[in-house]
């Protein structure tokens, strides 16, 4: 009985210390993101991912901050370089779908990242890409009606949308303010779930006044 008890409690004090690396892993990366010192957080990101073989927040954050990187100095920057860093996104989010198939956020970057291309170039990417992009949101939209994440993408995407064509963006007014509020009392499932860009919904949202 003794025995039994001490390979308990020693499984259970190596559960807790692999818990806490990962936490404290997850933690600096994300402090590394908002430091926007990008490089090094999507580096400690990837580090961890090769450990959490079964966790699909790392893997997530890595393609998330590829994509980010696009927009960077975005009107100046090479085809060749975004490729090479996209690929990397899309390398991930495979891996994303792989853990876990049924994952909307996975959606929710597959749709980013064909965004980036038909801002790059709407002429070339716009015929290939934009319906996708619909179905991407909607899709997400399907499995969390009330993710304040979801919802602004989608009403961000289509505001844009509606003005490449001439069109009025009230429709989707309402839908941002809707993701706006829902922010509010917005509980990601962990402290390492993506929260979102409140921020960037209000900016959009100005468009609306």
């Amino acid at each position: 009985m003794k025995h039994l008890l001490l390979i308990i409690a020693l499984c259970s004090s190596t559960f807790l210390i692999a818990q806490t690396k990962y936490e404290q892993g997850m933690t600096k990366a994300m402090e590394l993101w908002e430091e926007s010192k990008l490089d090094e957080a999507s580096n400690l990101f990837e580090r961890i991912a090769t450990v959490e073989k079964d966790n699909w927040l790392p893997t997530y954050y890595v393609a998330q901050i590829a994509i980010i990187l696009n927009w960077r100095d975005f009107e100046n920057r090479e085809e060749a370089t975004m490729k090479a860093t996209l690929d990397k996104a899309q390398e991930f989010i495979n891996t994303m779908r792989t853990i876990a198939p049924d994952n909307p956020y996975a959606d929710h970057l597959q749709a980013q990242l064909y965004t980036v291309w038909v801002a790059h170039d709407g002429m070339k990417y716009g015929m290939k890409y934009a319906g996708t992009i619909g179905e991407l949101n909607q899709k997400m939209i399907n499995k969390e009606p009330d993710n304040p994440i979801f919802i602004a993408e989608k009403a961000q995407w289509d505001m844009g949308s509606a003005r490449y064509f001439g069109s009025s963006i009230a429709p989707y007014c309402a839908e941002l303010q809707r993701a706006i509020t829902l922010f509010a009392t917005f509980k990601p499932e962990s402290k390492f779930h993506p929260k979102g860009n409140v921020k960037r919904a209000l900016e959009s949202a100005e468009a609306c006044n």
